[in-house]
């Protein structure tokens, strides 16, 4: 995997723009323009956990680009997904493994880079959701570091000196904003050091006449110097994906690789950020027993469970895949076996015993890992009902009409907060692609009794990625209301 055969020309490259020495660090920087390719090998289950972990953090960004965060929210929410999956600690702290951190930001980018080369839309927000990212680190870092990564690179910006300063004095002073009071901007300028690069290349700065043009060079302003940086990141990581895309064909033939990356690829389309992995026990502490399922229901489950629920008792009966899908959910928020089997017999209530016990029980107690292979099956994520088929067992906010899906939200939740007022921004989302938020939304409207408010997800900002996870946070909740003394009257 990523195996060449010119490692040493690699490492004696004269064109690579680092500076050479670093001490004993593969990686001098905390950031990084991933100009080469990670040549090492890397097992497949490696491959695949350093490209989800990143991926998490990417779809998250583009989620709270989606919830209209603000930048500071936004750095706050990213931050908090990077310290949880990919950590990057800076060059001075000496007691952590960098170079191992900087390995795994190093090589999820390049995985993601083949899952994300694909199509003109997939390029699009990755290269959105990457430079995002890199912006969040560049403002974190430490302003030494910081410039000794920009000393590392050739940035083709020529430093304007003091002659060339004083002779466009007054046109750069006029370009020269951000302070409230004329005399501090005035002493700020006196200090301030220029660049000159070519107008195109800070199109953001030439919008808001922050710089000064003439002969189609830019002025730009140190303060302003992250503007080429991040245009310079684009710029190059366009050009690597369209490469990227080129060569992609030559994975046809690999069985490992191509599978997994068509599930990340599906994994962006459908916005998970995350998979949720629950401990199997019930969020409330208490074991679930049979006859509590139609209250949990009721008071905790997302759209997608109440509705295989609804189903069930209407119909006395859910049809294969929605028996998996219901039954792992339940299984996961703390249904035992025992109990799930008297669950699901008294919902299939118009066959006989004999006909339940021959057709139904043994799927039953194999979901449970106790017939057949004895494997300990998962509940399904969302990831995985947004990219399934439609049917009654997907995801209502992708699946359903949008009359249908309104219906469903008010039927189920107007009884919690929900209101006719809240679906167009809930339907504005959904018309997007973005269910995901649109679900995280519903759960932030439903549970505003408890205390959540608008961008805070399911706790930290946090999408919803799973249905355990829904419902399991609205369990914690709910106890940890009770526990407090106050009362949520539920109808």
């Amino acid at each position: 995997m990523f195996k060449s055969n010119e490692r040493k020309v690699f490492q004696d490259d004269k064109n690579l723009l680092q500076v050479t020495d670093h001490g004993s660090l593969k990686y001098p920087h905390r950031l990084n323009f991933y100009d080469k390719p990670p040549l090492y090998d890397v097992t497949v289950e490696e491959f695949e956990i350093c490209a989800l972990d990143r991926l998490r953090i990417l779809a998250e960004i583009e989620s709270s680009a989606v919830r209209n965060r603000t930048w500071e929210e936004l750095k706050a929410v990213t931050n908090a997904q990077c310290l949880k999956y990919l950590p990057l600690q800076a060059t001075s702290a000496k007691t952590v493994d960098r170079d191992s951190q900087r390995r795994k930001d190093h090589l999820g980018h390049y995985v993601l880079r083949l899952a994300f080369c694909r199509s003109e839309d997939l390029r699009r927000r990755f290269v959105k959701a990457e430079s995002t990212l890199f912006r969040v680190r560049y403002d974190g870092d430490d302003t030494g570091e910081r410039e000794l990564f920009l000393n590392s690179r050739d940035f083709n910006w020529t430093a304007v000196d003091a002659a060339e300063k004083a002779k466009y004095r007054r046109e750069l002073l006029a370009c020269y904003s951000g302070f409230k009071n004329e005399s501090v901007r005035e002493q700020a300028f006196e200090s301030e050091r220029y660049y000159k690069v070519k107008w195109m290349r800070v199109p953001d700065l030439v919008e808001k006449r922050r710089v000064f043009l003439r002969g189609g060079w830019a002025y730009v302003p140190a303060k302003e110097q992250s503007s080429i940086v991040f245009q310079e990141f684009e710029v190059h990581l366009n050009r690597a994906l369209e490469l990227t895309a080129r060569a992609l064909p030559r994975l046809d033939e690999d069985t490992r690789i191509i599978p997994i990356l068509d599930n990340l690829s599906q994994g962006f389309l459908a916005g998970v950020p995350s998979e949720w992995v629950g401990s199997g026990e019930p969020a409330n502490g208490d074991e679930i027993k049979a006859e509590m399922v139609d209250d949990l229901a009721k008071k905790h489950f997302p759209v997608c469970m109440r509705a295989m629920h609804d189903n069930l008792r209407r119909d006395h009966h859910l049809k294969h895949f929605g028996r998996l899908h219901y039954g792992l959910f339940l299984k996961v928020l703390g249904l035992s076996i025992d109990e799930a089997i008297v669950f699901w017999r008294k919902s299939f209530d118009r066959i006989t015993d004999d006909k339940f016990n021959k057709e139904y029980k043994y799927n039953i107690r194999h979901s449970y890992g106790l017939e057949g292979k004895r494997a300990n099956y998962a509940a399904k994520s969302c990831m995985q009902l947004l990219t399934s088929g439609p049917s009654d067992h997907g995801c209502p906010y992708r699946h359903y009409s949008p009359e249908n899906l309104q219906t469903a939200l008010l039927s189920t939740y107007s009884s919690r907060g929900l209101t006719s007022a809240d679906l167009p921004e809930i339907m504005a989302t959904v018309k997007a692609g973005h269910y995901h938020v649109a679900c995280t939304r519903v759960f932030e409207i439903t549970h505003s009794s408890f205390g959540v408010k608008k961008g805070e997800g399911v706790g930290g900002g946090e999408s919803v990625t799973h249905p355990n996870q829904y419902a399991s946070k609205s369990m914690e909740l709910y106890k940890a209301q009770q526990e407090s003394g106050e009362s949520m009257v539920v109808d």
